[in-house]
């Protein structure tokens, strides 16, 4: 296999200047989106280059407590992104997604360091924290889209949900359907994309050890494990999130207990 290509930095920022077509789209159809575009791409790039710093002092350290420390500070940042990309920052919605993160990420991440790959150390940074971030960065989507369709429902049904309530139901009974409805549309991009992959699309894992030099038989081996992964922690967040996050804001009478969003 050929050596992996470095690319220039001032390559880079020549390839980066077609964001240019979609600054001119979001001008011309009055999208709203540019400062919002813009400064979305300098923060990664600024991000990006911190962690890559960092990521080299990290490997090259490889401590337990460091390593966690670095997972605990993706879960907080993943929590602020959903509940901000919500527009649901209420303090109440904080646990609940804080836990639906932890818990579901935990155990397949286990499962994954312990059972399946046991790197020597099973903490190795070269593992855990990429493993980490490919689970939670595709989980996040899917936590922002069940938060939005469940409290949406929940605020255009409203009628329907106190209609549940005059007849008895608890409320966790009466917003059921809405818990339902949010799971099934957070699965749906996730569920397209594994019925894409492969005819249609090459992941960016397997993409990326082919583009290093990987045998694309290993690439496809770890593609196949990590889209597993991602789509067991992706139902298993949702529904413990929506499940937390219906329990901290329903009151027991049926009040609800935080204002809900409005459409944008």
């Amino acid at each position: 296999m050929n050596p992996t290509i470095d690319i220039p930095w001032w390559q880079l920022a020549a390839f980066a200047c077609i964001l240019a077509l979609p600054l001119w789209l979001n001008r011309r159809f009055a999208l709203d989106q540019g400062r919002t575009t813009l400064v979305a791409f300098a923060r990664m790039t600024v991000q990006l280059a911190l962690v890559g710093l960092y990521l080299k002092f990290l490997f090259s350290y490889d401590s337990l407590w460091l390593n966690l420390a670095w997972l605990a500070l993706m879960t907080l940042v993943g929590t602020s992104a959903i509940l901000e990309n919500s527009q649901l920052r209420h303090r109440r919605l904080v646990l609940p997604v804080l836990a639906g993160m932890v818990l579901s990420l935990l155990p397949v991440l286990a499962l994954l360091l312990l059972a399946l790959l046991q790197p020597v150390p099973w903490y190795s940074a070269q593992y855990l924290i990429p493993l980490a971030g490919m689970l939670l960065g595709n989980t996040l989507s899917g936590n922002v889209v069940a938060l939005q369709r469940y409290f949406g429902a929940l605020k255009s049904e409203f009628a329907l949900y106190e209609g549940a309530l005059a007849l008895g139901c608890a409320p966790a009974h009466a917003a059921q359907p809405f818990i339902t409805q949010a799971i099934r549309q957070a699965q749906a991009p996730q569920l397209a994309n594994i019925t894409a992959t492969g005819l249609v699309t090459l992941p960016g894992m397997m993409t990326g050890q082919i583009l290093a030099g990987a045998d694309p038989h290993i690439a496809i081996k770890y593609q196949l494990v990590i889209m597993v992964a991602i789509y067991v922690m992706l139902s298993l967040s949702v529904t413990l999130t929506l499940l937390l996050a219906q329990r901290a804001v329903l009151a027991p009478s049926g009040r609800v207990r935080i204002p809900l969003p409005g459409p944008k």
